[in-house]
């Protein structure tokens, strides 16, 4: 196993919140080499290790984890079911984080186009940064199993939520009708997301029309969505 690996920024920073200030560092029984004692974040981190761009985290097994991990296989059972349950984990951690990110960007901004390319940039900058977790919500919605895809569906929804939250509040500030904002979320983050996976296959080069793209279709969907608001508006006040 190798112990020189770094782990990217946003993996290192949830993993630190993770842990509890008191928690004492697993011990090794000196013996056999293998850890007397692990957490949860010990085997998170171990799994993060052995994925990558062409590796899913749906195709690691228990025994591999395991021995990355320093652990015999019966440890992992003290705290994860399988190896489904740790890949459901990563998903949520991935989607926390991320959450954080972007809803900071989001926060900063003042007006909608200030927004959408914050959120934007903020988003490509945390695919670029080697971060593992946000390869794994982005993977494994398209290639895991149901329940990964059903826990990275939940991950979305809570984007969704918080964008929602963060569109009414702006466009209420600005007395601007906007058509089914919840409607609008859901457009705006299937599109980042799915265009997020795209970007990860694509060299860094093509970043700046990414994100170009990315910023003008989000701009169009808000578009849409005020154009109907208004034409809805007026409907209802004849």
């Amino acid at each position: 196993m190798r112990s020189d690996v770094r782990l990217p920024p946003m993996t290192t920073a949830v993993t630190h919140r993770a842990i509890p200030a008191e928690s004492v560092p697993a011990e090794t029984d000196l013996t056999s080499g293998r850890k007397a004692a692990i957490s949860r974040d010990d085997l998170l981190v171990a799994a993060l290790r052995l994925i990558g761009p062409h590796r899913s985290v749906s195709s690691l097994s228990l025994r591999e984890v395991s021995r990355e991990a320093g652990i015999a296989p019966n440890s992992f059972y003290r705290q994860f079911r399988d190896i489904d349950e740790l890949a459901v984990a990563l998903i949520d951690l991935a989607g926390q984080s991320l959450r954080k990110i972007v809803g900071a960007a989001r926060h900063r901004a003042t007006t909608d186009h200030s927004i959408v390319r914050g959120s934007v940039e903020a988003f490509v900058e945390q695919v670029r940064a080697d971060d593992k977790l946000l390869h794994v919500l982005l993977r494994e919605g398209t290639v895991g199993s149901d329940a990964f895809k059903r826990a990275v569906d939940r991950e979305l929804m809570f984007f969704e939520e918080e964008l929602r939250i963060d569109l009414v509040r702006l466009y209420a500030a600005d007395n601007v009708a906007l058509y089914e904002p919840a409607l609008v979320a859901k457009a705006i983050t299937r599109l980042v997301f799915a265009m997020g996976a795209t970007a990860m296959d694509s060299p860094p080069e093509k970043d700046a029309e990414l994100i170009d793209q990315m910023t003008q279709m989000v701009r169009m969907i808000l578009a849409g969505a005020r154009a109907v608001g208004r034409a809805e508006s007026r409907r209802s006040g004849q």
